[in-house]
């Protein structure tokens, strides 16, 4: 295997986003979670700031807030950004509106109704460099702060293409901290046994590509599928060391995309 990824004795990738068309799910529960909070709040009478704290929730919230974090950190996240105060609730909380963990529970019920009606897409690119490095004999982990990852894995037909996968109930269980913190990228890189600085992060969202570089790892690569105007530049400011828009991008040449097609 030779191209950016060469020196690397390992590969973990974030799985929502990078592995998987998934992000766009995730993204698309929570803007009917926060918009309907959102409509009942602007409602509330007295409140002269409610037209900038009150705007629907957007791309760039999911971007800027969201992306990559569990649930709770996110949905705390995003209300901090609005200056919009919720008390932090119990994990168990049914869906609803009154605490941070309701929101989030709101949330994850709509994700699960959206997976099994749209289900989600394998990128074309993620097959051929998955292939790529199974190939060249680099073992590969996933990790996500969802509890979902390992089913959006199967479905998506990569469950053999990795050794590993450490998801967000095996983040309980071991009680690991949600990026920024490095512990779930550091995890998968110990489940391979591959040290950090031997081995490459490849992850979308800001707070999974800080944590890749808090990590230490010898390569950050970040991903960016909205190309938008700034997005290329946040990833490289929050430590990535490369951005590319696909995964085919980290194949050496043509040669190496072709041989990948053919194995399709």
């Amino acid at each position: 295997m030779k191209g950016p990824l060469s020196e690397a004795r390992a590969v973990v990738f974030d799985t929502d986003g990078v592995l998987l068309d998934s992000a766009r799910v995730h993204a698309a529960a929570w803007k009917e979670a926060f918009d309907a909070f959102l409509r009942v709040a602007a409602r509330q009478p007295g409140d002269a700031d409610s037209a900038r704290r009150f705007r629907p929730f957007d791309a760039e919230d999911y971007r800027l807030h969201v992306d990559g974090k569990s649930r709770l950190d996110g949905a705390a996240a995003f209300l901090a950004s609005r200056r919009i105060a919720l008390p932090p609730g119990k994990p168990d909380d049914p869906p609803g509106d009154t605490t941070v963990a309701a929101l989030a529970a709101r949330k994850e019920s709509l994700f699960v109704e959206r997976l099994h009606t749209q289900g989600v897409a394998t990128w074309p690119g993620t097959l051929r460099l998955l292939r790529a490095l199974a190939g060249a004999g680099v073992p590969c982990a996933a990790v996500s702060a969802s509890r979902h990852a390992r089913e959006l894995i199967d479905r998506g037909g990569l469950t053999d293409l990795l050794r590993t996968v450490v998801d967000g109930g095996e983040a309980a269980r071991l009680r690991l901290p949600g990026k920024p913190d490095p512990a779930l990228f550091l995890e998968g890189a110990a489940r391979l046994g591959v040290a950090p600085e031997r081995a490459a992060v490849v992850e979308d969202a800001l707070a999974g590509v800080a944590a890749g570089r808090r990590g230490g790892f010898g390569l950050v690569v970040g991903v960016d599928r909205s190309a938008g105007p700034t997005s290329g530049a946040d990833l490289r400011s929050h430590g990535a060391d490369l951005v590319v828009r696909d995964l085919a991008e980290l194949l050496d040449n043509a040669r190496e995309l072709d041989d990948a097609q053919e194995e399709e």
